[in-house]
């Protein structure tokens, strides 16, 4: 089986930015309280004429001149999203229409927070069997579109944006070495959009009663989240035969700090080894882990030849970790 191995990263995000202190003026909420309870401090949102897939061709474009490729290179983009363009054509679709390029692989996944990790799976199993060799995998949200504005308990924590990793075959010790995934549908109403699909399709009621924002149980949500982050790093890393100690630099999906810090301290993983960026960019949901991976390239804290260790969790509820030599 082939090895897949990150070509190159890259991220948007759009132009204007929303601080704590502008949203005092906007809910009945206060710059520390969302800080101490979030470590958010600003989030990015998107222009009314950008669209989720707007957002994955820039990022792309950065990617593909980062790699030295061209969109022609790309034999599969996959876009891990809750905030597609339209419910179909699916959003890589549209990312394939902005790159102007046809004819390779092009699907959309959703597995929420976690999607990012999914996609990276299905990146590798099209990789492993020849199927394609240079994957485009994006983790993409324009959230702003999909908060109820009047929820502080919610409203604060999301923003918009747009990661991409192109992954390709390896061909030295560097790459994917292991990957862990998992699902519980059956807890997946704790954090839910109820309205837009089959089970209750759009009318006015729906509008009318926002359910087309997202709905969070936020305590059992964060349990659930701090229990499956800690299991799925531990896994990835006790199968791959490694441990906490051996990790270079830990990747947590970016959705409160409380749980990165109650995470990394369950894990065994010191701070410094922890690269967050929620305060900068908020939960922007399937874009955190490939946002914060291109911040942790561009600033220098992930080198060539380092361990890295990314764990998300997820709507569903949906969970994975995987482990990566650089």
């Amino acid at each position: 089986m082939k090895r897949m191995r990150v070509r190159s990263t890259g991220a948007y995000l759009p132009e204007k930015v929303l601080t704590n202190f502008d949203l005092e003026k906007m809910v009945d909420t206060s710059d520390e309280w969302i800080r101490t309870r979030t470590g958010i401090v600003e989030r990015h949102i998107a222009a009314d004429d950008e669209a989720t897939s707007d957002l994955v061709v820039k990022a792309a474009r950065e990617a593909l001149e980062r790699g030295n490729l061209t969109p022609e290179d790309i034999d599969a983009i996959i876009v891990a999203t809750v905030t597609p363009d339209t419910a179909y054509p699916s959003t890589a679709c549209w990312v394939q229409k902005g790159l102007n390029v046809k004819g390779n692989i092009a699907f959309d996944i959703n597995a929420a927070c976690s999607g990012f990790i999914y996609a990276t799976a299905v990146a590798q199993g099209l990789i492993a069997t020849g199927v394609a060799k240079t994957v485009l995998v994006a983790g993409a949200e324009i959230m702003s579109r999909f908060v109820n504005w009047e929820d502080r308990s919610t409203c604060v924590l999301f923003g918009d944006g747009a990661g991409v990793v192109i992954y390709e075959e390896s061909d030295d010790d560097s790459g994917l070495i292991d990957i862990y995934l998992g699902a519980d549908g059956t807890i997946g109403e704790l954090l839910i959009q109820p309205a837009g699909g089959t089970r209750m399709p759009p009318s006015h009621e729906t509008v009318e009663k926002k359910l087309h924002t997202v709905h969070m149980q936020g305590n059992e949500v964060f349990k659930h989240a701090v229990r499956m982050m800690q299991e799925a790093s531990l896994k990835v890393l006790e199968h791959s035969g490694y441990t906490a100690d051996d990790v270079d630099l830990f990747v947590p999906h970016q959705a409160n700090i409380r749980i990165i810090e109650a995470t990394i301290k369950r894990v065994g993983i010191p701070w410094e080894k922890t690269m967050v960026t929620i305060d900068k960019f908020a939960n922007v949901p399937a874009a955190t882990i490939p946002l914060t991976l291109h911040e942790a390239v561009i600033t220098g804290k992930l080198k060539k030849g380092d361990l890295v260790l990314s764990s998300a969790f997820g709507g569903g509820f949906t969970w994975g970790a995987f482990l990566m030599r650089w």
